[in-house]
């Protein structure tokens, strides 16, 4: 059923809504907001500090990702992937690689599933830690973006040691990885999971169950789980609407059906579910599932050639098409790939999740005051490189 038929009450009721009599006015947040986190411009209508319609718009980091990628051969694509989602480029080339494996029926090395895994969920831990520490700051808080960046420059040392880079990767190749993990990493990455777990009840007291925080995000941009749904919404937007929707367990990959973990769902601080303190504690809850992930992925690991199924070239493909999506910290990336058996894709195209879970802002932000707006916007968690792409 499309959006505008769904008969939901969004924003809060008529009576708790102080009108202004008078003109509307029309005001621009952003591209260069502090808090539109990137380059994003949202028309506001507003009466007052009433906030009546929100209108993103996009078109200010347009890379043509889609159409240069059509240009290059497959194995070349892989370092524009890192370029949609900065915050988690591994997620972003584990989705690719994925979806070029699934057109040519490659079947990886045990070893090689396990370190994409691990490096996927270390890449959530390291995006959520920016989520919630940008989402503190929206909020007021300084403190715990502080903490959370410190906690993340441990992760991007690990990366650093395996792939040579700290924000951008291309670690993950089609069928297999550019190169295994040095000596000692393992032991290191155990041991940074001991070290976080104390951490994220620190994170947790400190900004989560803060009852000034709560105050501020609770009961603010309520995304009923029948609009999250419509809206295509996925990731902690949609699970923090009560819907547990996760594809690693749903529809599992890389032997993600061998791990025991749990899909984390809003849990409603005052009652509704849905609100901006809901997405904040989903990818709370969410970084202590991938600690739990990483360590049975790193347990047992085979000793195995992580190359072995590297294609030897990509000059003669299958002809035929694919669609591949798995999870980002920001929910479904999905790849769709047309080949027509030459050594470019004939087509990509990229589903984003940051591009469908901002579709919803207009029925949050309705009703909302203008203060609130940042506090929605937060808890979204965009990043623009894979919305305007």
């Amino acid at each position: 059923m499309p959006v505008h038929e769904l008969d939901i009450p969004l924003g809060p009721s008529p009576d708790k809504i102080v009108r202004v009599t008078g003109e509307s006015m029309t005001l621009n947040m952003g591209p260069q907001h502090p808090s539109t986190h990137g380059v994003l411009r949202v028309e506001l209508h507003t009466d007052g500090e009433v906030v009546h319609e929100a209108i993103p718009h996009l078109g200010y980091l347009h890379r043509c990702f889609e159409k240069i990628c059509e240009g290059l051969p497959y194995n070349q694509v892989l370092p524009y992937t890192d370029r949609l989602d900065y915050c988690a480029a591994m997620n972003m080339n584990f989705g690719y690689v994925l979806a070029v494996e699934k057109l040519m029926g490659l079947k990886l090395p045990d070893r090689v599933e396990r370190l994409r895994v691990v490096m996927a969920e270390l890449n959530r831990i390291a995006s959520h830690l920016i989520a919630i520490g940008t989402f503190g700051l929206d909020a007021g808080a300084t403190t715990p973006f502080i903490y959370c960046f410190r906690d993340r420059e441990i992760i991007l040392d690990l990366f650093e040691q395996a792939s040579g880079g700290r924000l951008l990767y291309s670690y993950m190749m089609v069928g297999g990885l550019v190169d295994d993990v040095p000596d000692g990493w393992i032991d290191r990455c155990l041991k940074f999971c001991d070290y976080f777990e104390t951490k994220v009840s620190e994170y947790n007291d400190l900004l989560t169950y803060n009852k000034i925080f709560i105050d501020r995000t609770a009961n603010v941009g309520v995304l009923p789980p029948e609009v999250a749904i419509a809206c295509g919404c996925t990731g902690p937007m949609l699970r923090g609407s009560g819907v547990k929707w996760d594809l690693r367990k749903d529809e599992p990959y890389s032997g993600y059906e061998k791990y025991d973990f749990q899909v984390c769902v809003g849990e409603g601080a005052k009652g509704t579910v849905g609100d901006s303190w809901d997405r904040h504690i989903v990818r709370a809850l969410e970084m202590m599932q991938s600690v739990k992930i990483i360590r049975q992925a790193l347990n047992g690991i085979p000793e195995e050639d992580v190359k072995a199924s590297v294609p030897k070239n990509f000059m003669k493909m299958p002809i035929g098409d694919v669609y591949m999506r798995s999870e980002t910290p920001r929910g479904e990336i999905g790849f769709f790939i047309a080949s027509d058996g030459t050594k470019n894709p004939w087509r990509i195209k990229v589903r984003s999740p940051a591009f469908c879970n901002l579709s919803a802002l207009p029925y949050m932000a309705r009703d909302q005051l203008i203060a609130d707006l940042v506090i929605i916007l937060g808890s979204i968690d965009i990043v623009l490189g894979e919305v305007d792409r």
